[in-house]
């Protein structure tokens, strides 16, 4: 089985905590020394010979064969591929934190309303800003120019049956579509709206948090990563989840800032 340690670990430790060293070879002898260089570490048992540490990678000779433990830079490996993997689920929550605001409309006409719109094309469901262009000719309407007419009715259908709470107006051309004022209860009602999906991404973060854990507890049962490091890359970890977290309730104090002004 690989057995890690690192840079900062006593070098007794290393030997001591590895899994057949204390029983198989320390146990046998009243005495050992450690010598150290740059590019290896040396453990002299007595009458047993030496046993190497070099370029972070340990290999103890025993009468049954040897031990191979992991390396510093495949331990390296694995941890950076955990954290790169949280940071990108972490981004991509709070693009879709982004994306599910930005579909609300606020009173004021912005294309990003009509983002989560698809139209049936040719017998594939396909995104509406992907067949036409979607423009704000003022700020209380939005004109979709399809770049292939015979797709108006098609687009005009998907639209009546999204929850976006618009009537198109389709000139044979170009679709119209006005933004009506937004009530008092309606702004009310959307701000729950969006605290749910707030506390869905929040929740999202957790869970991603809770994979990499995980990830780093398997670690540390492999003798790959000691009690300790984990402790610190929980903590880390930790810091980084708070922070993503802190980007959500900005983009719900800036959403809800703009669903209740009148």
């Amino acid at each position: 089985m690989a057995t890690s340690f690192s840079s900062t670990t006593p070098l007794r430790s290393i030997f001591q905590n590895l899994p057949i060293v204390p029983k198989a070879l320390l146990s046998a002898h009243s005495s050992f020394t450690i010598k150290r260089s740059s590019t290896y570490v040396t453990l002299k048992l007595s009458g047993s010979g030496r046993h190497s540490l070099s370029k972070g990678l340990l290999t103890l000779h025993t009468r049954k064969g040897f031990v191979r433990a992991a390396t510093i830079e495949e331990i390296e490996a694995e941890k950076a591929s955990i954290e790169n993997d949280v940071k990108s689920r972490m981004e991509r929550t709070l693009d879709n934190v982004k994306t599910n605001f930005s579909s609300i409309r606020t009173g004021r006409a912005t294309p990003s309303m009509l983002d989560k719109i698809e139209v049936e094309y040719y017998g594939s469901p396909v995104s509406l800003k992907t067949i036409a262009q979607i423009s704000t000719p003022d700020a209380s309407s939005l004109l979709v120019s399809p770049y292939d007419k015979s797709s108006l009715k098609a687009i005009e259908k998907a639209i009546v049956n999204s929850d976006v709470g618009m009537t198109p107006n389709n000139d044979g051309e170009v679709i119209r579509l006005s933004i009506p004022q937004l009530t008092s209860d309606r702004r009310k009602e959307l701000t729950k709206i969006v605290s749910k999906q707030v506390e869905e991404g929040k929740v999202a973060l957790r869970n991603i948090r809770r994979d990499a854990l995980k990830a780093y507890e398997k670690l540390e049962k492999d003798k790959k990563l000691s009690e300790d490091n984990v402790k610190d890359l929980s903590s880390d970890l930790q810091k980084l989840t708070d922070d993503y977290i802190k980007k959500v309730d900005a983009l719900y104090k800036q959403k809800e800032k703009e669903l209740l002004t009148v």
